[in-house]
């Protein structure tokens, strides 16, 4: 397969067009034209989401058919919604003298999407990153045998119920007090609002807020643990072997080029338009590290082909790059060689 049709349909320029009038007033919001999409995303969130929990709160004579149809709209936009936030994160969107907008995706958004005020943030930036899923990553992948739901599980319980304070003793330790501040006031000032929403609205407060918050924790634990399932041990710092990277997926087309997961490790400041050709312009690399690369699928379709233990399935969908194509036990010999923990 020629490179420069294995990235199908990811995006590489932006979705909208501007030009004339509504050019300058985009450009007099946001840094960088081609943040464009990220910005119409925010807008339409901040329509679609508070809008229905308002119908929800307003009409309670449809309140189970209201319910259904918010968690509905919920999951089919927490992936564009997480995305956005995870790319105005890395790179601010707004312009500097409008960085008191950040205020409202960052903490008011994503309220409805089960986000706690800013600790995505200060766990993925201030935490994640530096420490790139080796054994200082409170979200390290490492330790687990990643193919086993079982130890998903120790994983994702762990993260529920300890994560907050964890956390909050590594920026202790490191003397990341602006960190520590962001996170602990976000977590705590989040519970304070639910125990106050609970006390004004019990029903609508489950539905609105609390349940998402539950699928989200779930779901965001599942996408990291896949994210960082296949590890090479001889050499886990090095991004090409602890992390992967899926193209031409329709994942990447709703959520931001998210599927190139090893080029976002290896520069975390790289804009998502710029992703494909940087998969491309590395091929040689990618094929050399015999890094984990696969077509279509995304983060939650490969973690329950895992779970399942389906390396067959998993196996038609691998992108084999080496110059001598593998057979399909080899690919899954691969794939499995990469389960093995890190013995501490």
């Amino acid at each position: 397969m020629a490179a420069n049709t294995l990235i199908g349909t990811d995006p590489v320029e932006p979705g909208i067009r501007l030009g004339g009038f509504f050019k300058k007033l985009v450009l007099a919001i946001i840094k960088d034209e081609r943040d464009i999409d990220l910005l119409t995303c925010l807008i339409k969130l901040s329509i679609l989401l508070p809008g229905s929990a308002a119908l929800i709160l307003l009409f309670p004579e449809y309140r189970t058919y209201l319910a259904v149809a918010h968690i509905a709209l919920f999951l089919f936009y927490l992936g564009p919604y997480t995305l956005m936030l995870h790319n105005i994160s890395h790179r601010p969107l707004f312009h500097y003298s409008l960085r008191f907008l950040n205020f409202w995706p960052q903490a008011v958004l994503g309220v409805f999407f089960g986000m706690t005020p800013y600790t995505y943030f200060s766990h993925h930036l201030g935490m994640h990153h530096p420490e790139n899923n080796l054994k200082e990553d409170l979200s390290s992948t490492l330790k687990y045998r990643r193919d086993s739901f079982l130890h998903f599980l120790h994983y994702y319980i762990s993260f529920a119920t300890i994560g907050i304070f964890t956390l909050a003793n590594y920026f202790i330790r490191r003397g990341r007090w602006p960190l520590f501040r962001k996170a602990m006031l976000g977590e705590f000032s989040w519970f304070a609002l639910m125990a106050a929403c609970l006390w004004l609205n019990t029903e609508v407060t489950l539905i609105v807020f609390i349940i998402p918050w539950g699928l989200t924790r779930f779901l965001l634990m599942a996408g990291n643990w896949t994210q960082h399932a296949f590890v090479d041990t001889s050499d886990p710092a090095n991004p090409y072997l602890n992390s992967i990277t899926f193209i031409d997926s329709p994942y990447n087309k709703r959520c931001f080029n998210d599927g190139y997961h090893i080029g976002h490790h290896v520069n975390m400041n790289r804009h998502f338009l710029d992703m494909p050709a940087d998969f491309i312009d590395n091929l040689a690399t990618y094929r050399e590290t015999r890094s984990i690369v696969f077509r279509k699928l995304d983060y939650f379709m490969i973690w329950l082909l895992l779970m399942a233990k389906q390396y067959k399935i998993l196996s038609r969908f691998f992108v084999d790059l080496s110059d001598k194509k593998l057979s399909r036990d080899e690919i899954i010999a691969l794939m499995k060689s990469r389960m093995t923990p890190l013995k501490a």
